[in-house]
């Protein structure tokens, strides 16, 4: 299908550079403002079921519970519940990256958007995409992009409550560089978490069923992520393998962060990298979808 940015009447065809550029610039506000309305229309309806917000929310809590008693047990078990420490943490360290993770969870989990794409593969769904003047991945986006600010918005107050009873794991506040990288990373593994979870979805375009996969992967990317515990337990050899891949940016690596385990002069080039897995994955995403098109059949629907 073609862009809508080429087929806006007023653009001139050739030899008019100058007049050129606030027609481009005028299509750009328009897609943005398009897709920024798609996203104020999903926030609203996510925010209509605010009792299923608050139960899952409190249902969360628990199994972040047990995986705190769970440790405890292993620092206790270890004899190290008086100031030992564990693969460089102690047992304060370790319920605050517990802790932490569920908060870079919050932001980089898709639960249900590959087996969505899948989905609308297989049932000749997608096709909607390809009638109406909006593309998938950043539909898709926007639409989750205003479901997790919905649900931040309504789990901050119960969060806020469990941090500040939980306050005396924690060392204190990072400093103001670290926080913002910190928060920046935690916006890159949103990102991140997106367009992985896209790309699996789009091979629904090669095979019929792909729901066992996505739960094995889905398996796979909750122990890769370090969502399980930090990867510092591990041999070194195998923690080096994990932090080389691009799942730990969506639990362990903002984590980390704000515990300052990862040195300050090496922030920069860490959420470098991050930002280039990001764009990465897009561009794979957005390259398996342009690949699937060209087999796709919109049957059913």
């Amino acid at each position: 299908m073609k862009s809508t940015l080429s087929l806006l009447p007023f653009e001139p065809a050739d030899g008019a550079g100058m007049l050129r550029r606030p027609a481009r610039l005028g299509a750009l506000l328009g897609e943005v403002g398009k897709y920024g309305r798609i996203a104020r229309i999903a926030l609203v309806e996510r925010l209509a079921y605010r009792l299923d917000f608050i139960l899952s929310t409190l249902l969360r809590f628990l199994p972040m519970l047990t995986t705190i008693l769970l440790w405890l047990a292993v620092y206790a078990g270890a004899g190290q519940l008086s100031g030992g420490q564990l693969g460089g943490f102690s047992l304060k360290e370790m319920i605050s990256y517990l802790l932490l993770v569920h908060i870079s969870r919050m932001f980089s989990s898709m639960p249900g958007l590959a087996q969505g794409i899948a989905r609308d593969i297989r049932e000749g769904n997608l096709k909607k995409y390809l009638l109406q003047p909006i593309s998938i991945l950043p539909y898709l986006l926007s639409y989750r992009a205003a479901h997790k600010a919905a649900y931040i918005t309504m789990t901050a107050v119960p969060y806020a409550l469990l941090f500040f009873l939980c306050r005396d794991f924690f060392a204190g506040w990072p400093s103001a560089p670290v926080l913002a990288a910190y928060l920046l990373s935690l916006l890159l593994g949103f990102l991140i978490g997106f367009f992985l979870e896209a790309a699996l979805g789009m091979l629904g375009f090669w095979f019929l069923e792909v729901s066992s996969f996505l739960y094995v992967m889905g398996t796979l990317t909750f122990f890769l992520s370090g969502h399980m515990f930090p990867f510092d337990l591990l041999p070194a050899v195998f923690a080096q393998v994990l932090k080389a891949l691009p799942f730990q940016y969506l639990a362990y690596f903002p984590a980390a962060i704000f515990l300052d385990k990862v040195p300050q002069e090496a922030l920069l080039s860490a959420l470098m990298t991050e930002a280039v897995w990001a764009l990465a994955l897009a561009l794979l995403a957005s390259w398996l979808y342009r690949c699937g098109l060209r087999r796709y059949s919109a049957y059913g629907g």
